[in-house]
């Protein structure tokens, strides 16, 4: 447990998180929508801090990052906790966290002792920031990857971590629901060099009630990390019958035109889970439609997801001819030198490795 970063105190103990869009006001004894940070007298606390419940190498492309140093490593963690309630979370074991129903209010020490016990062995295993730092580099990664739970939620460890990180000559990747504050971004910019932000929905409709949260913050999130100077690419989780009519899919891709045509765009197929058991899986032809929607809208990078046939290969965006040729997450072949098509010297957006 920590001291959490970026909140203020108000009257009657109760504090002000400023952390992510949701801007909670907490009071004494009560968490956070998080429910990860609480306000212990006055003070707020991230619990989850330096506490990990995932600890892996992956490639970077199953983030997914395809213009990231594709066909290096990424050693991936994650602590529990989420600011979202999406129904549809494939990873709803460790983010949709659910603190013991803790009384540290006046509570007597034994049992504020056992409570905390309690909470301690839920939220996971003890991991120093030097500690990952030094897995990742024993494991060849060039990177570490703030992954499978939303990063923002255990930000006191990753900025600990990642200024490690950049220290040892590692990179630092998020991979974010996008809903934290400009404050963390403005913190997270010396350290942070690429993110994935999940753009879920299209209506702010569908954030509220799916989500509990909000489009804009969202979209405001993607505008400044990429102002920030950090590679950003965007995923959608295609869900039948909630985000994959006509208006939204084309209201994403001219979203992202309208930012940059040189932002990659993963559509991904959705597969049932979690509150969402019952859904079908994306037809194969809606994915084709998004992909067709992107191009519309003048999109050079677009890929499709959770799908084995089609959609991983990154293509030249004059010559048209396969640049890196994909097989699930591994590479077979890249012809890029430096940054530039090998065929036909066309510039490649992105970070790759050099010739």
């Amino acid at each position: 447990m920590k001291e959490a970063l970026l909140y203020t105190h108000l009257e009657a103990a109760k504090v002000h998180c400023k952390l992510c869009a949701h801007g909670c006001i907490i009071q004494e004894g009560k968490f956070g929508f998080c429910a990860v940070r609480q306000n212990i007298k006055g003070v707020l606390y991230a619990h989850n801090y330096a506490k990990l419940v995932a600890a892996n190498v992956d490639p970077v492309e199953k983030k997914p990052l395809y213009h990231f140093f594709p066909g290096t490593l990424a050693f991936s963690v994650a602590s529990v906790g989420c600011n979202f309630r999406c129904s549809f979370c494939q990873n709803w074991e460790i983010s949709q966290f659910n603190p013991c129903s803790l009384t540290l209010a006046g509570a007597a020490p034994d049992r504020r002792l056992k409570e905390l016990d309690l909470l301690n062995q839920q939220l996971g295993e003890d991991f120093s920031a030097e500690q990952v730092v030094s897995l990742a580099k024993q494991n060849n990664c060039k990177s570490i990857a703030y992954t499978y739970t939303e990063p923002t939620v255990y930000f006191e460890f990753v900025l600990e971590t990642a200024r490690l990180a950049k220290e040892a000559g590692l990179y630092n990747i998020f991979i974010s629901n996008g809903y934290m504050s400009g404050e963390a971004i403005v913190l997270l910019k010396p350290y942070l060099d690429a993110a994935n932000i999940d753009l879920k929905f299209f209506k702010d409709s569908s954030y509220q009630e799916i989500c509990f949260a909000h489009l804009k913050p969202v979209l405001d999130s993607i505008l400044r990390l990429r102002d920030a100077g950090i590679w950003v690419e965007i995923t959608t989780l295609v869900i039948p019958g909630k985000n994959d009519s006509l208006d939204e899919l084309s209201g994403i891709a001219n979203f992202i035109a309208r930012i940059n045509k040189d932002i990659p765009w993963h559509v991904s197929r959705f597969h049932a889970d979690y509150k969402l058991d019952a859904y079908q899986d994306t037809p194969e032809h809606t994915l084709k439609l998004a992909c067709d929607l992107g191009n519309a809208a003048g999109l050079r990078y677009i890929y499709a997801g959770n799908i084995s046939s089609w959609g991983q290969d990154t293509l030249c965006p004059a010559c048209k001819k396969v640049l890196i040729k994909r097989e699930g997450f591994k590479i077979s072949k890249i012809r890029i030198t430096g940054n530039s098509c090998f065929f036909c010297q066309a510039d490649l957006a992105g970070v790759f490795n050099p010739a």
